[in-house]
């Protein structure tokens, strides 16, 4: 049975109201998930010159999958405001182990509501592993900017890192790299780096050359200074290797150790003795040949990591 055109009449009068209560409600909401990203924008700016910054406060964020369709095309905002108080709170001095979770989560979030934010992706990447070591957070945010994002080479070239350095899979590194490499745009060395990778993984120039590498293309400047002293100690590892070879040959000549690392330059062993890249020493012991570095006596163990699960 049809319904008469008076009762259309009512159910479209009943029907307008409606669907002006729920648009909004969904306006309201939008505007109020704005608010709260505003709102930490503000209580951070507030509190900035203080190292009281309460990082815990990013844990209102809600997760990315779940603020996305809430934001109903505002998401790449809410995106680019996070992304700025991130930055912000990454001027502190120092962050505790669990404030590195929040920011993990927060650029999580932020990486979620825009999935191509590929300097995001790069600078947090670069964040957490160079800032805290925490390989694990910035190798899951490297991974998911590299699925999203195919054609930027810089990420993948990030995962090389922090596998062949970090976690001590020079293999793995190496694939990565060699993926870097075959990205349109890549510069022209990572095919070359790629190959030595594979080819002499535990070599102390190859892993120069990629700190070389890594440091040329990082615009961080925290990171660049961290770079150099990891460059620095791999020069160490270097010289203590190339001194530990010449004093074993000089042993199988001389029945003994040499008592004074001169006698390796004086015999022949070495066209001349290398310069302690801290300002150091480098310390020989006659009775068992080894070396050490003043600076840093503990041998860097490049592809082995510690009791923390750090470089």
């Amino acid at each position: 049975m049809s319904e008469s055109p008076a009762s259309d009449i009512r159910i479209s009068e009943f029907s307008q109201p409606l669907n002006y209560v729920v648009s909004s409600v969904v306006v309201l909401l939008v505007f109020g998930l704005l608010a709260l990203i505003i709102s930490l924008q503000e209580k951070l700016d507030h509190h900035i010159d203080s190292q009281a910054i309460k990082i815990e406060d990013l844990s209102q964020l809600p997760r990315g999958e779940y603020l996305k369709p809430a934001l109903l095309g505002y998401q790449h905002l809410g995106a680019d405001l996070l992304w700025l108080r991130l930055l912000q709170v990454w001027g502190k001095k120092q962050n505790t182990d669990n404030e590195y979770e929040w920011m993990y989560h927060t650029l999580d979030v932020i990486t979620t509501l825009d999935p191509q934010y590929a300097y995001a992706y790069y600078v947090g990447g670069i964040a957490l592993m160079n800032y805290e070591s925490r390989a694990d957070l910035s190798n899951r945010l490297l991974e998911k900017g590299h699925h999203a994002n195919p054609g930027e080479w810089n990420l993948p070239f990030l995962l090389g890192h922090n596998h062949y350095f970090a976690l001590g899979d020079a293999a793995k590194g190496a694939e990565y790299i060699g993926h870097a490499a075959r990205t349109p745009g890549a510069p022209d060395f990572l095919s070359a780096l790629a190959t030595r990778m594979y080819a002499e993984s535990e070599n102390p120039d190859v892993a120069l050359e990629f700190l070389d590498a890594l440091w040329r293309e990082n615009p961080d400047v925290v990171a660049r200074e961290k770079l150099e002293v990891r460059a620095k100690e791999v020069m160490i590892e270097r010289d203590i290797r190339l001194l530990e070879s010449a004093s074993y040959q000089y042993r199988e000549k001389h029945g003994r150790y040499p008592t004074t690392l001169s006698q390796l330059a004086i015999s022949g062993y070495l066209a001349s003795l290398p310069q302690e890249p801290f300002g150091g020493v480098y310390e020989l012991d006659p009775k068992t040949g080894k070396i050490r570095s003043s600076t840093h006596p503990e041998r860097l163990k490049v592809f082995r990591l510690d009791k923390k699960g750090q470089i």
